[in-house]
């Protein structure tokens, strides 16, 4: 299938406080953020022109960027307008948005203190990464090789684009092997998350989660537990160990892009996508929607 390169697109685009046109938005080959990952991002959607949680996708943005040792110029506030002025100006209902910010070209070495911060918004369409009817299917994820890093090597608190690298790799060798994304395990072989979703599992009608220690607690994720436990559901963050995978009954994964996804398999083991599934993924669909 033939994609339109992102470069090659129309619109516009916010960058460094104003809109400029979309093939206009462009950094230098030689920004630190290109070389030395000095770059955080957000992934965000927009329902009907409104961003779902935008104030908190903004918060968490300015957040990663004081993990990575520089400050966003821009306030929550600021952030938030020129979100809405993108997809207003880009004349989109419902898209993707994507802020990000980095390190630019005035210093070109590992220490970078004077590099000036750049910060770009960009919004596209984007449906639903399954289709509908797929979703209750179910997709199939492949385990991965490469492990989310020990919290003390690598900002695992941060949306950094450079912990991203592993699960390009990974969902890479998940697709040529058949299946739609990978699981990632921690470093000592736990259950984490997907390449770019958080996962859940349920069990006696108990929704079980692994604990974001060495990954984000996503805003999907932590959305999809407040809509359970408006339900009733109880859920239970925890370790989850490879083996207990088999005793396990629905596993469903949740994200800006995945939204609420079930799960009918992790490699060789099964699922049954059912009611708690359909239940969260019909009440997220509600949610973003008010």
């Amino acid at each position: 299938m033939s994609v339109l390169p992102f470069d090659q697109r129309d619109g516009f685009i916010w960058l460094n406080g104003a809109l400029v046109p979309w093939k206009d938005a462009q950094l230098h080959v030689l920004s630190h953020g290109l070389h030395y990952g000095s770059s955080v991002f957000e992934g965000e959607r927009a329902y009907g022109g409104k961003i779902f949680k935008i104030s908190e996708h903004s918060e968490r943005f300015r957040a990663s960027a004081e993990v990575l040792d520089f400050e966003i110029p821009y306030s929550v506030a600021e952030l938030d307008a020129a979100k809405q002025l993108v997809v207003e100006k880009n004349n989109f209902q419902s898209c993707y948005v994507r802020p990000v910010a980095w390190r630019g070209s005035e210093m070109m070495a590992v220490a970078a203190q004077h590099a000036t911060i750049n910060v770009a918004i960009a919004v596209w369409d984007w449906p639903s990464m399954f289709d509908v009817n797929e979703k209750m299917r179910g997709i199939r994820l492949d385990i991965a090789e490469y492990r989310r890093p020990d919290p003390l090597t690598a900002p695992c608190k941060a949306k950094a684009a450079g912990l991203y690298m592993i699960c390009t790799i990974s969902k890479h060798r998940a697709e040529r092997r058949g299946f739609a994304d990978a699981l990632m395990l921690d470093w000592q072989g736990r259950v984490a998350e997907c390449t770019g979703a958080n996962v859940f599992f349920t069990k006696g009608g108990v929704i079980h989660t692994p604990i974001a220690d060495c990954f984000l607690d996503g805003i999907t994720r932590r959305t999809v537990i407040d809509l359970a436990k408006r339900r009733g559901i109880e859920v239970v963050e925890r370790r989850i160990m490879p083996d207990e995978l088999a005793s396990l009954e629905e596993c469903f994964i949740c994200g800006t892009g995945a939204e609420v996804t079930p799960v009918s398999g992790i490699a060789d083991f099964t699922f049954t996508p059912g009611q708690i599934s359909r239940t969260l993924m019909e009440d997220y669909t509600a949610e973003v929607n008010k």
